[in-house]
């Protein structure tokens, strides 16, 4: 740190120092403060914040896989076949995470080591884009419209100034295309034109629903999860001093105890709802910083040259402050993560 920054960093130190009341920048205050009756008031008061909270929490409802999939059956056929006969070279890696501060930026900056990826970070990840898109195709289009839809003759063999064209689809190709070529714009063509052959992106608010809905867009995209166990990734981000964050800005903030672990036990549970063969691998961040990923293996996979030593090597973020959390915010994860750690082996 150079003085510049250390004479900064001491001048708002100060400055909020100087902000409190004078009581509160006496000795005998601090003594009371750190006695155990400060810390039993400040324990009462941050349980009846977070019980609150939990009462108020709003329930984030998406689709199911299922209900995804029956939609695309439902669409015109040609869509998923055409999925299947494209000459699609496009293979994008999504890095997905189970929340936030769950190792996704560490592994993020692993899989970077290999000099022609480029891993997007949450590209304006709360404005949950890719979510209301997989929800969209999720409620597809009423039984008569798609009946027209599959059974309506191609435009250009009839005179459409005296037909019946009140009801007039493009083909079903189009429409998976057209949506995917949002993503081609805004992804890929950017990756490309800076130089990168493979791109990707990592976020922490898609679970198993919108992973279908990116693999039914690239057929031949892989998916890397990564999870922790739900109470260290919410003290990391307790201690963080970010702010509020969010997984739909500005409606559903990740602000508690209770809106964290809803958050993180959506993700967690939805995983076990991928179908069979689904191109995905899990990685646990305890094991990744235990040493215990195979990373040759995953290098094969993906198609990469990984050398993780150097990413490794270095130090970048780190927030947690306190060696636990309070007990009421592990009640209140325990209680509303209760599935999604049993789904991902955190509680046996």
């Amino acid at each position: 740190m150079n003085l510049e920054s250390q004479s900064s960093k001491a001048n708002q130190n100060f400055m909020a120092v100087s902000a409190l009341p004078r009581y509160k920048q006496t000795r005998a205050w601090e003594r009371l403060r750190n006695s155990w009756a400060g810390k039993f008031v400040r324990g009462y008061r941050g349980c009846k914040r977070e019980v609150l909270a939990w009462v108020h929490c709003p329930q984030v409802k998406l689709p199911e896989v299922d209900q995804l999939a029956k939609s695309l059956a439902n669409l015109p056929p040609e869509i998923a076949e055409g999925a299947a006969r494209e000459k699609d070279a496009d293979g994008p890696i999504f890095l997905l995470s189970t929340g936030w501060r769950a190792g996704s930026t560490l592994l993020q900056r692993i899989l970077a080591t290999d000099s022609r990826l480029i891993l997007w970070g949450e590209p304006l990840g709360d404005m949950t884009l890719i979510p209301r898109l997989a929800e969209m195709v999720s409620h597809s289009t009423n039984a008569r419209n798609l009946q027209e839809w599959k059974e309506q003759q191609d435009p250009a063999a009839f005179d459409l100034s005296t037909s019946w064209v009140a009801n007039l689809y493009p083909p079903g190709t189009d429409f998976r295309l057209g949506l995917r070529s949002l993503f081609d714009r805004w992804l890929s063509a950017p990756a490309r034109e800076r130089g990168f052959l493979r791109w990707g992106v990592k976020e922490v608010r898609l679970g198993a629903m919108e992973a279908c809905f990116l693999l039914w867009l690239y057929p031949k995209a892989k998916f890397v999860i990564i999870s922790r166990h739900p109470y260290d990734s919410y003290r990391s981000l307790a201690d963080a001093n970010w702010g509020l964050v969010y997984y739909r800005f500005p409606d559903v903030p990740a602000e508690s105890a209770a809106s964290f672990a809803r958050h993180w036990n959506r993700l967690a549970v939805s995983w076990s709802s991928l179908p069979v063969g689904f191109p995905s691998v899990h990685i646990k961040y305890e094991d990744l910083i235990a040493g215990k990923v195979d990373f040759r293996k995953l290098e094969s996979w993906l198609g990469l040259e990984i050398r993780e030593n150097v990413a490794l090597s270095a130090s970048v973020g780190g927030t947690a402050k306190r060696a636990k959390i309070s007990w009421y915010e592990r009640w209140i994860i325990a209680h509303e993560a209760a599935s999604g750690m049993c789904a991902l082996g955190y509680r046996k």
